[in-house]
């Protein structure tokens, strides 16, 4: 009896050894590090300090503000937008046509390719001299030598559209695996009861998605809310600080300016309020429950 009451404890304790080391004691170490001034540059000042990298987060900077607005900005805006798209996408090549399978590998292809690789293809399309607004420009379209990237009021719509660009395929690709699990039978249900094409999808589609659509919306938001390379490589959190984001704030703190004590602080701040909001998400959209 005393075998059998441990030997569950004992298949699992592998994967609870190697979660203790490469989660807990990351996540730990920030935190213990968050309550120490911890400067390379000045180590004669290092030392435990208590909250007071949290108190000067708070009340004395206003970037940590400035950032934090701005990363739930870009998140609620490319989330949104990448689920709309996305789903539109999938919905097309789930359809039967010809040249479906061309359709779907250009679909999907943006997904493979990296962050920084996805700037270097998007600053040359941006490019003022040699770029797509100045070939508009030669057309008569807008002025020439326009710089969105460096105009405060173009600045934020370049980048969403750059991330899009890379971000629209992964919710195609969940969502299309998940509609080629949906039983033909419901939408022949549907029809014989006089459902036209806009009730299938409001009535059969969706529900059966609704699983799929907040894991999905989740992970991007979480992935979007820690996006630093494609951001810093597209316009390093300019102009005038515009576009930085949290993560890309902590990278300045920590890795530029080696103050490792508050770029942690920093960190655990945006652990925190994405572990807040991931419950909250879950619990308000009763994910994995079909009531």
């Amino acid at each position: 009896m005393r075998t059998r009451t441990w030997a569950p404890y004992a298949l699992i304790a592998p994967t609870l050894l190697l979660m203790a080391v490469f989660l807990v004691y990351p996540i730990a170490s920030v935190g213990w590090f968050s309550l120490r001034q911890h400067t390379v540059t000045q180590p004669w000042k290092n030392g435990f300090i208590g909250f007071e990298n949290f108190r000067r987060m708070l009340f004395d900077d206003a970037l940590f503000w400035q950032s934090l607005v701005f990363s739930a900005k870009w998140v609620v805006v490319e989330v949104g937008l990448q689920l709309v798209l996305g789903l539109v996408l999938a919905l097309i090549v789930n359809e039967t046509f010809v040249g479906r399978a061309v359709a779907r590998a250009l679909v999907f292809s943006p997904w493979a390719v990296s962050g920084v690789l996805t700037t270097g293809i998007w600053i040359l399309l941006y490019n003022p001299s040699t770029g797509i607004f100045q070939q508009l420009a030669q057309w008569g379209i807008g002025d020439p030598g326009t710089s969105v990237l460096g105009d405060p009021a173009t600045v934020f719509p370049a980048t969403v559209v750059t991330e899009l660009w890379r971000g629209v395929p992964f919710f195609a690709i969940l969502l299309l695996a998940d509609l080629q699990t949906i039983p033909n039978d419901l939408y022949e249900a549907a029809s014989v009861d006089g459902a036209g094409r806009w009730r299938k999808f409001i009535s059969v589609t969706l529900p059966h998605l609704r699983d799929a659509i907040v894991l999905s919306t989740l992970l991007r938001a979480v992935w979007e809310f820690n996006n630093v390379d494609l951001i810093y490589t597209l316009t390093g959190g300019g102009p005038a600080n515009q576009t930085t984001t949290l993560p890309l704030y902590v990278a300045r703190k920590a890795v530029d300016s080696h103050d490792f004590g508050y770029g942690s602080a920093l960190t655990m701040a945006g652990f925190v309020i994405l572990l807040f909001f991931s419950i909250l998400y879950l619990r308000l959209s009763k994910f994995g429950s079909r009531a």
